[in-house]
């Protein structure tokens, strides 16, 4: 039987930037349609003046509600259908709302259960500023409204290389005050979780970076790598999450030492994503472990500088859009391979006959003590 196709809900992103571009581009390829579903949250007077103005042929189909989305083809909910400047290179204050509005519709289709998955264009993180949206990013703002009081990891990734981040949008200044062996731990423990259950990954390698020049000197300076980190990652190993660390932001990807591992875990923002743009700013994807929701995006912005020119390259969004496939069945396995487990077998070595048997529900839960006095018994040698 052939399975449903997975339906990928996309944000318009800010109006004025390259959004649109890489929409149409990525889905100017027909294969893509058989790979998935899009429903794309936009204005179709906004999306047909970028498709006229770059001479693109990609078609879609308005429609007012996900209901009507049909496969094959890229479908557009209409979130707005007035007029609206378009200002290419420029913030407004109306491209943020367009933003927003079409944020906010693709959310709550998906609290509806209407779409899988989420890619998200591009935002000006101050232009979409209001009322409604008081919030560093898109991270925040998606963690706030379909989190279901769970923390939000954020990972920049490609094929190489991993980077997650302890501190997300957040001034130098306040960095140091929120490293704390919790929050370190916290990341850690997602991360961790994030790698078997949406990468496959079994016994995942995570790199944990220091916070201060060559990690610290033993103090000389700074002590939060011995207080603060070193402390961390002990408590990550005894709970069986293989960390190491930490280790000397430079050091580590001048030499390339990330191929070694299967993550990394940055203090702060541009500690760990100035290196990965550096290595991977053209097929990169930002993706947002830790929540319900599987939600990716391209790793640049809104790309002001070139909008409208016709040479945004779409291959991180379209490597968005394949990384939200993969990670949604990634999950799909990862839950269903632990549905309905088997009562866990053990040795109880005081029954004369020593083979194993299944735990009854009350020494499940509660541990089992000796006799006083009784010695358990320990095989010989030869047995």
């Amino acid at each position: 039987m052939e399975q449903k196709r997975i339906r990928v809900g996309i944000t318009q992103g800010d109006t004025n930037g390259v959004g649109y571009e890489i929409i149409l581009k990525a889905f100017a390829d027909p294969t893509m349609l058989e790979l998935c579903t899009p429903v794309l949250y936009g204005n179709p007077r906004i999306a047909t003046y970028h498709r006229k103005g770059l001479s693109l042929s990609t078609n879609f189909a308005s429609i007012q509600q996900a209901d009507e989305v049909q496969d094959d083809r890229l479908n557009l909910v209409v979130v707005d259908d007035t007029e609206v400047k378009i200002e290419l290179g420029q913030p407004s204050p109306e491209a943020g709302q367009q933003a927003l509005k079409s944020l906010e519709r693709a959310l709550a289709d998906y609290r509806e259960g209407k779409i899988d998955v989420l890619v998200t264009a591009p935002i000006n993180k101050h232009s979409i500023q209001s009322d409604k949206f008081r919030f560093p990013g898109h991270t925040e703002y998606i963690q706030n409204r379909v989190g279901e009081g769970q923390q939000a990891l954020m990972i920049l990734m490609n094929q190489s290389l991993r980077v997650a981040l302890v501190t997300t949008h957040l001034p130098i200044r306040q960095v140091a005050d929120a490293i704390t062996t919790e929050n370190i731990l916290e990341k850690l423990t997602i991360l961790n979780q994030s790698l078997c259950r949406d990468f496959a990954l079994t016994g995942p390698r995570i790199a944990v970076l220091a916070l201060n020049p060559h990690a610290g000197e033993n103090g000389l300076l700074g002590n939060e790598e011995n207080d603060i980190i070193m402390p961390a990652i002990e408590q990550a190993n005894q709970q069986g999450i293989n960390a190491y660390g930490p280790y000397a932001a430079d050091g580590f990807f001048g030499t390339r030492a990330y191929e070694h591992y299967d993550a990394v875990l940055s203090m702060y923002h541009d500690q760990g994503l100035t290196a990965f743009k550096a290595l991977a700013m053209e097929n990169g994807v930002n993706y947002t472990a830790g929540l319900p929701i599987v939600r990716t995006s391209p790793a640049h912005g809104t790309a002001y500088d070139i909008a409208g020119q016709g040479v945004a390259d779409e291959n991180s969004f379209r490597q968005a859009i394949y990384t939200a496939l993969d990670i949604w069945r990634n999950r799909q396995n990862y839950d269903e391979a632990r549905q309905n487990p088997l009562p866990k077998l053990y040795h109880d070595r005081r029954e004369e006959v020593g083979a194993p048997r299944f735990r009854t529900p009350s020494e499940q839960t509660s541990p089992r003590t000796r006799d006083e006095g009784s010695q358990e018994r320990r095989p010989h040698r030869d047995e």
